[in-house]
């Protein structure tokens, strides 16, 4: 199994213990996510010591207050990094009052062409914002790879899916109430479907009341292939083929 998105940098306890028990639970990769300069470099760091560990470069919409030219211009060298392998966390959010949105399209808009220049996938963050990064991405994304991490729209599902964009779920899925969600994991076509955790948030349902880490997105996968009436290791053979032709792990 894989993580696709995980937050090594704000996981308890080290990076040693969270890989190693992701090591231990089956999970052979992991994509650590950086949302600024600072936690880039951690992710990148964390991609250096461990073989298992991936980094995507980016900075995440409620950091993208005055986001300009300098900021770019570190993540570009950033993102050359050889254990770089995707672009983002970038996007939108509305939900909270972080960074206006004009700073924060800036930056989404940007990391766009970042991803079209290096030929990377784009990671979206989207919170109460669905319609303005969607059609940010359908008018400024065409040729790029993007990825819908913690997906949380699945009465836009069709529309997603019809853009080619990557739909991967995280611990949320699991929770009683997100019935809408599960069912939304039943429908993704095999070759567009990702798992995560977004450690250490959104703790799937059989853990829910510990901190998330790498280890526990098989619980998470266990569930979507439940729903997916697949059996485990099947779905865990098309995630991992997923992300290795992604991510090019």
């Amino acid at each position: 199994m894989i993580d696709s998105h995980t937050h090594l940098d704000s996981c308890e306890p080290s990076d040693a213990a969270l890989v190693a028990a992701a090591t231990q639970s089956g999970v052979n990769r992991i994509l650590t996510i950086g949302q600024d300069g600072d936690t880039g470099r951690a992710a990148l760091a964390a991609a250096e010591a461990f073989p298992q560990v991936f980094a995507a470069i980016g900075h995440h919409p409620n950091k993208a207050t005055g986001f300009g030219d300098e900021q770019l211009a570190e993540l570009r060298a950033l993102a050359a990094h050889e254990r770089c392998r995707a672009i983002g966390e970038t996007g939108l959010d509305y939900f909270r009052d972080y960074a206006p949105p004009a700073d924060q399209q800036r930056a989404f808009h940007a990391q766009i062409e970042l991803a079209r220049d290096t030929g990377k996938p784009l990671v979206i963050h989207t919170r109460a914002a669905e319609d303005d990064t969607i059609a940010t991405l359908r008018s400024r994304a065409q040729g790029v790879e993007v990825v819908l991490h913690c997906f949380s729209m699945p009465d836009r599902l069709d529309e997603c899916l019809a853009e080619g964009w990557w739909i991967s779920f995280a611990g949320n899925v699991t929770y009683p109430k997100n019935e809408d969600l599960a069912a939304a994991a039943a429908r993704v076509p095999d070759d567009r479907i990702l798992v995560e955790t977004d450690a250490p948030y959104l703790t799937p349902q059989p853990m829910r009341k510990e901190r998330n880490q790498p280890a526990y997105v098989t619980e998470t996968a266990r569930f979507v292939a439940e729903q997916r009436g697949q059996d485990y290791a099947a779905f865990e053979t098309i995630v991992e083929r997923n992300a290795a032709q992604l991510l090019k792990w």
